[in-house]
Formats: C-alpha cells, sequence, structure tokens
C-alpha cells in the first residue's frame, strides 16, 4: 500500500501520536506498559483526531538497552491488531525487519525506522517486498553510544548527505519514492545546537524531494531551553514547536499528546 492511498489528510500538517508500550521510554515510560492501557490510550488519541498512532516497544532513548525481539513483538503486537482493528493508521517504531514484517501483518501500514536500515541488514529489502509507507530517520550509532557521536562541522550539509546516503540504498533495495518518509532525527546524536540549526533550515531538509517527520515532542533540547527537568513541563513548548514544523509545512510531527497540536495545526492553517 502506497502512502497515499492511506487516505491521510494532504492539505496539514498530520499529528502522529506517540505510544509507547515500554516500562523505560524518556517521557512516558511505564505509563503504557500493560496491552489494556496502550489499547485505552490508543482509543483516546483516535477521539482526539490523530492520524497516525506509532507503537514501538523498544525504547531508543540516550543509554537504553535493547530487549529481545520476541519481548518487543509481545509487547506490540497485540496493542497493534486490537488499535487497526479499531480503525487506526498505525505506524509501528522499530529497528528490526521480522518485527516489522510481523507488525504489517497484524494491521499496521507503516513502519518508522530510526536507524534507517542501519540497524538490520534485512530491513529495506523487507520493506520493499512489503510495499509498505517507510520513515527514514538520521541517527549515528545505537542508543548506547549516540550521544558521543553527536559531533559535526556543519550539522545541516552531514545530516543531509547522510540521509541522501539512507535514500539512495533505500531506492536501490526497491522502495518506492513514493513510499519514503525522512526525519533529521532531533536528540538522535545531536545536541541542542544541532536541534535548533536543523529547525532553522526545514525547507532545505524538504528540498531533498520527499515528506519530512519532524519529532521533537518534550526532548532534552526544549528542557535546556524552558528549564524543564520533567519532559511533562516541555508540553507548551512541544505545541510552540508543533506551529513551527505546521507554518514550515512538515509533513508531520510526532507527539505525545494530539489535540493540542491538532488545535495548534488548525489556527496556523487559518493563515495558510
Amino acid at each position: 500500500m502506497a502512502l497515499s492511498d492511506l487516505g491521510l489528510d494532504s492539505s496539514r500538517t498530520l499529528v502522529m501520536g506517540i505510544l509507547n508500550v515500554t516500562p523505560d521510554s524518556f517521557a512516558d515510560g511505564g505509563r503504557f506498559a500493560s496491552h489494556e492501557s496502550a489499547i485505552a490510550r490508543g482509543l483516546e488519541m483516535m477521539s482526539e483526531g490523530v492520524d497516525i498512532i506509532d507503537i514501538g516497544g523498544e525504547s531508543t532513548r540516550p543509554g537504553a538497552v535493547r530487549v529481545s525481539a520476541e519481548e518487543e513483538q509481545a509487547r506490540i503486537l497485540p496493542v497493534i491488531k486490537s488499535l487497526a482493528q479499531s480503525g487506526a493508521t498505525i505506524s509501528v517504531d522499530t529497528k528490526r525487519a521480522a518485527t516489522a514484517q510481523l507488525a504489517i501483518s497484524f494491521g499496521a501500514k507503516i513502519v518508522n525506522d530510526v536507524s534507517a536500515g542501519l540497524s538490520d541488514s534485512l530491513m529495506l529489502t523487507t520493506i520493499a517486498q512489503l510495499q509498505v509507507p517507510y520513515i527514514a530517520m538520521h541517527s549515528r550509532g545505537d542508543s548506547l553510544e549516540m550521544q558521543s557521536r553527536a559531533t559535526y562541522g556543519d550539522v545541516l550539509a552531514e545530516v543531509i548527505v547522510e540521509l541522501s546516503e539512507r535514500i539512495e540504498l533505500a531506492l536501490k533495495a526497491g522502495i518506492s519514492h513514493e513510499n519514503l518518509v525522512i526525519d533529521p532525527g532531533l536528540g538522535f546524536a545531536k545536541e541542542s545546537e544541532h536541534n535548533w540549526t536543523l529547525l532553522h533550515n526545514l525547507e532545505k531538509l524538504k528540498d531533498l524531494g520527499f515528506p519530512v517527520l519532524v519529532g521533537g515532542s518534550r526532548k532534552r533540547f526544549l528542557g535546556i531551553l524552558t528549564n524543564s527537568q520533567n519532559p511533562d513541563d516541555r508540553e507548551s513548548a512541544s505545541i510552540a514547536l508543533t506551529t513551527h514544523c505546521a507554518i514550515a509545512g512538515v509533513w508531520g510531527i510526532r507527539v505525545h499528546s494530539v489535540k493540542p497540536h491538532r488545535d495548534a495545526i488548525a489556527v496556523v492553517g487559518q493563515f495558510s
């Protein structure tokens, strides 16, 4: 299924709601770790107008230790199945090809890979075979080492080059141009100043010719700016970031709450 076949509203920035079925994610670890609480949260997101629910079973925060594929799949597959049956458009947040394939069979429509295929050599060919939309995010290294690799001479130029390399490999593997979405990877091997530089240059990221997803919700660089230690206290800054992204015309934003971000996008829409 192509991205254009999902019935998503192309007239505005889309809201991708984060649903971490994990005990250790940075902003909401443990809140939705049970299948019941995760499904309830997904249904709540749907009632608030979410466009895509991004379901992940493995934390990718800096320093996180990987879980087994079996544990990741046990966490997410029942949730994906239930919410897909309820009519949600689901993306699966995974770095594993086997998990991606199972998630699609359980009803997910999109694969969101924070490693852009670097974590699993089978990912790109698997996505090509599945013929589903694929979100390729820029990152360097795994969760344990990525912050040590946040060194750039020119972060914008280097992210563009490295993303372009992943795009080229994805296309060579057989993933269609129409099914690719790119993500600059805020916070992944990035310090605060790197994130802000990328956000100042969203137009240049869009110039690569693919829809752009931005995921900055409640992240540490917003906490540094606003002196907010608790991720929950970064929500107003996250909404402001969504407003900036909507004005810039990005394809989607990945966020922890739904309605305030939908509201911010609606307001932006009144000026376009």
